[in-house]
């Protein structure tokens, strides 16, 4: 059986790659360029290039797909897009990322296979080296920038994404757009300290947002307005069929890293 993936070397693209994809969708094509940016964990930094190598990459699935006449070819893309098309509004230089995540969705629907694309809620789980960081950061009382409390954000646990991206690679879903999110949103600053506390700092520090200008000096603008960007109240339809999150809630998928980590 062959499944083919661009983007093996992102975090998600590795538990793809050691996963058994169902032989319903043997010979497909997943695409996953762009997506180490689609999380909240890495402090803004994974935008850099993100155009240049989005860009590059999408069109690498679409050739290799249609060279290999595969069956399906599904596009990861980002849940976040959802509250922009609903009255969010995005200033540089987050809105000119979002362009290029809409315009890479067009292209994979108007290419020459069948595709669809799943947007994906930001990722989080065991595998992320960025979650990792934090948990140093969090036990040596550093403060983060946690954004607003009151602003809720799609969030995914790995996991889940890499079979939401399973459950859709069928031909039914030809030409149609999924979400894969969890069943809670929350802010960023809301998961964050619950797993700050999971790692044994029961107060997290948050960056005050009068800190702005001094903290870009560290962290991008890009993580600053994702933080602050928040997701309209009505979870975004419709979701991909054949698929429940197994973890779906930040709780429990908080908890499945920390047992994963042997904490």
């Amino acid at each position: 059986m062959k499944l083919s993936i661009t983007g093996t070397r992102s975090e998600l693209g590795t538990i793809l790659a050691r996963q058994r994809a169902p032989s319903a969708i043997e010979n497909s094509h997943i695409n996953l360029a762009g997506q180490q940016a689609n999380t909240l964990l890495h402090d803004g930094h994974a935008w850099k290039d993100f155009a240049r190598l989005a860009h590059a990459g999408t069109r690498r699935a679409i050739r290799s797909a249609v060279a290999d006449s595969a069956p399906m070819l599904v596009h990861a893309s980002f849940a976040f897009a959802h509250g922009v098309e609903h009255g969010a509004r995005l200033k540089e230089p987050l809105r000119s990322s979002l362009e290029v995540i809409l315009e890479n969705e067009a292209l994979v629907l108007s290419a020459p296979v069948p595709a669809c694309v799943v947007r994906l809620g930001y990722l989080y789980g065991p595998e992320s080296g960025d979650l990792r960081a934090y948990r140093a950061a969090f036990r040596l009382g550093r403060p983060y920038w946690s954004g607003r409390r009151e602003a809720r954000q799609y969030h995914l646990h790995q996991f889940d994404a890499a079979a939401a991206l399973f459950a859709a690679a069928r031909p039914s879903n030809k030409g149609k757009m999924f979400y894969a999110i969890d069943d809670l949103p929350v802010s960023f600053m809301r998961l964050m300290d619950a797993f700050a506390k999971r790692v044994g700092r029961r107060n997290p520090l948050h960056l005050p947002l009068w800190s702005k200008p001094v903290a870009k000096l560290i962290i991008r603008e890009e993580h600053m307005q994702q933080a602050a960007l928040a997701m309209p109240p009505l979870a975004p339809t419709p979701r991909v069929p054949r698929w429940k999150a197994k973890y779906p809630d930040y709780q429990a998928g908080l908890d499945q890293i920390i047992e994963a980590w042997g904490e």
